[in-house]
């Protein structure tokens, strides 16, 4: 309905009618058809559209949106540091780019230095003559005099004698004049030049007539041709234009008024527009076409950035232009690379945005998962975060590459556990890490369930200060399983795997774990829902398809506009969108570092571990045992008496106890037999196996005891999942 037209309510019998107001349109032939005057209400009210709010409500609604006071640099010492380097950075390569071409302007200087001296003696020649007062001598000698007499004006020529001869008498005046100098400055700069000749070595003669060609040159100069060259970079782009836009979405299929709600402006090495699309187009449909657009924009795809606006509506689009192609600009290093540590609890630095700024992350009570295809730059990501981990001297680090390509052996040196390969054996120690990894948060579990309440004032969970007490076991631990689709899909350790590390991503965080998964293979097979489902926070790289990009980032993705189907790549290695929660995504490029890099920071991670004395497990030198999934069933077997079909618990206990004094051997406490068997029946029982009354007359006559088909009966039951 057009705005300011009112609504026609249904006409009821009996109703007070009134009269229309000034303004309001009636349908005259609808009135006419139901025989009476029919009153209409207006809807957009004057008052109602005026009413936007106090003058206080509107000066808080500008400065929820005002920009800051001072530029960022201005605010960060880190930040005014960068911007510092990079100014002295650029001027000194300017002026070695013009240093190193000083011998190609010399010589282009002297080559228009015969137009220059030709320029100079004409210049010199009209001015000695005073050439610019001829054409003033030739007008008074042919001007005609005008006389008015009456009412008509008599022209007659023979020009005005007077002004002519005064005119001449100056123009003598100022030629001999201009002789005279000429003559007086000639003569000794003559001599001057004479005597260098004589007294001067043949360098500075050479220099001296190289030094007057290239003033000569100076004044030949041509302003088509200049002397020196232009210090432009090819790769930077034009400024970006409102009909640019335009023109490049109506060439990808987005046709209508385009309006946009804020000036073109520049926004860090790039350009940002901000416009609303047409009525029914989403921003989503710029993202899934970035590609074309960049197309029809003929800027590489690497500078044309489309993003939603979740501030203002699903039609705002903000696209923002690089100035200069990041795939050929200079490599953005990591703030970590030469010095700084990393506290786990707090955000570090994990890569840069398009724009340039360093985006952070957060590995404390959440699990990161990280996918994408071969070739997309998983590993840069993942290098980050393991070489972060590394960097938090607290940090106990598992790494178990599963593609045996040595990619992370830049923190070998500092992991607790730390495997590389993807052989049976290696999936099978990955196992072993994920049992350890649930009898850790076991037992921090306890840990924290025994702590007072002052010490978990909001919850209870790992807390810095609490990770700092060493006796507690609290500290963070961050495992990584690279390319672990060959742990879950093998087909001895993946079901138990894929069963293990479910329960881990949905508890272990809360105690300090934090595991980190990354796959070229996002599918049910390869990453299990149980995991998939329950990680809170994603790292897609490219992805070729809508099920392997919302495996990854979560379900519905892929329909809300965040595909990272949009990336290259062969161009884009390392960039994704990194996401938090269903409303915090963004797209991040992790930062690159070269494998010397990373071992120089591996290394001064150990000398701060070897400082704080946290080096432990392989990196200490011990050897990680691995972990013990038999039961007190497999034990009963292994003691067994040959041939027996049934013994007493008391001398079940006795032969445990030998067998495993560590688990066993404090039953032997008890010097009552009663005791030790309700030990051993209180320890069967979550095995489902109950003790009974058994009659044996070789041994002490009836007491408790276990039989044997019981005890197979159990251990059948286990290995069918019972």
């Amino acid at each position: 309905m057009p705005v300011g037209l009112g609504y026609r309510p249904a006409a009821t019998p009996g109703a007070p009618r009134l009269s229309p107001s000034a303004g309001e349109v009636v349908d005259q032939d609808a009135d006419q058809a139901i025989g009476e005057v029919v009153d209409v209400t207006p809807v957009d009210l004057p008052e109602v559209a005026a009413d936007t709010g106090t003058w206080l409500d509107q000066r808080r609604a500008y400065l929820a949106d005002a920009p800051e006071i001072l530029p960022s640099y201005l605010r960060s010492a880190d930040e005014f540091a960068q911007a510092a380097r990079w100014v002295a950075a650029y001027y000194a390569h300017v002026a070695a780019f013009h240093a190193t071409r000083l011998p190609i302007y010399l010589l282009r200087l002297v080559a228009r230095s015969p137009r220059g001296a030709a320029r100079l003696l004409v210049r010199w020649a009209r001015w000695v003559s005073d050439a610019e007062a001829r054409p003033l001598i030739r007008e008074a000698a042919g001007r005609e005099l005008q006389v008015s007499l009456g009412d008509g004006v008599v022209k007659h020529g023979g020009g005005d004698a007077q002004r002519y001869l005064m005119l001449t008498s100056r123009h003598d005046q100022r030629v001999k004049g201009r002789a005279a100098v000429t003559a007086v400055v000639a003569v000794p700069v003559s001599v001057c030049l004479v005597a260098a000749t004589l007294t001067l070595p043949t360098w500075a003669i050479s220099a001296g007539i190289v030094g007057v060609l290239a003033l000569l040159g100076v004044a030949g100069r041509q302003p088509d041709k200049p002397v020196i060259s232009r210090y432009v970079a090819v790769q930077h782009q034009r400024p970006v234009t409102s009909d640019e836009i335009v023109n490049a979405l109506e060439a990808i299929g987005i046709k209508g008024a385009v309006e946009f709600v804020a000036p073109i402006q520049v926004d860090g090495p790039g350009w940002r527009a901000e416009f609303d699309l047409p009525p029914g187009v989403l921003a989503e449909t710029v993202l899934e076409k970035r590609k074309s657009l960049a197309g029809a924009m003929r800027r590489p795809l690497t500078t044309v950035w489309p993003e939603t606006d979740s501030d203002a509506h699903p039609g705002r689009c903000v696209l923002w232009v690089a100035k200069q192609d990041p795939a050929k600009a200079r490599r953005r290093l990591w703030p970590l690379l030469s010095d700084g540590r990393v506290d786990l609890f707090e955000d570090f630095p994990f890569g840069f945005d398009p724009r340039g700024r360093v985006v952070t992350l957060n590995l404390m009570y959440t699990n990161l998962l990280i996918g994408g295809v071969p070739g997309s730059g998983k590993t840069s990501a993942v290098l980050v975060i393991a070489l972060a981990a590394a960097l938090d001297p607290r940090c106990e680090l598992w790494v178990y590459e599963l593609k045996g390509s040595g990619d992370l052996e830049p923190v070998r040196s500092v992991c607790h556990r730390y495997v590389s390969g993807d052989d049976d054996e290696d999936c099978r120690a990955a196992l072993d890490a994920l049992r350890a990894l649930e009898q850790e948060m076991n037992r921090r579990k306890g840990v924290i369930r025994d702590l007072p309440v002052e010490a978990v004032p909001n919850g209870r969970k790992v807390y810095p200060h609490l990770a700092e007490r060493r006796e507690l076991g609290l500290h963070p631990l961050v495992a990584i399983f690279d390319e672990c689709h060959t742990l879950f899909e093998h087909e001895e350790c993946g079901k138990e795997a894929a069963e293990i590390a479910g329960r881990l991503i949905r508890k272990a965080r809360a105690y300090g774990i934090i595991l980190v998964l990354t796959t070229q293979r996002p599918d049910a097979k390869s990453l299990p829902t149980v995991v998939s489902g329950n990680v809170s926070t994603r790292f897609c790289l490219a992805v070729v398809g809508q099920q392997a990009n919302d495996m990854i980032l979560g379900t519905s993705m892929y329909r809300n506009g965040i595909r990272a189907t949009m990336f290259d790549p062969r161009k884009e290695a390392g960039t994704g969108w990194l996401s938090r929660s269903a409303h915090d995504n963004r797209i991040v490029r992790a930062a690159f570092l070269t494998q010397d890099e990373a071992m120089d920071v591996g290394r001064r991670a150990l000398a701060m571990r070897r400082a704080a004395g946290t080096l432990t497990g392989q990196a200490a030198g011990e050897t990680v045992a691995p972990v013990d999934t038999t039961t007190i069933v497999d034990h009963l077997r292994a003691v067994w008496p040959d041939g027996a079909d049934r013994v007493h618990s008391h001398r079940l206990v006795e032969a445990l106890a030998a067998y495993r004094p560590d688990l066993y051997g404090a039953w032997l406490d008890e010097a009552d037999a009663a005791a030790r068997s309700s030990l051993l029946s209180a320890a069967l029982r979550p095995h489902r196996l109950r003790t009974e009354q058994l009659n044996i007359r070789d041994c002490c006559g009836g007491a408790k005891g276990l039989r044997w088909d019981a005890l197979r009966a159990a251990e059948n039951a286990r290995g069918n999942g019972g």
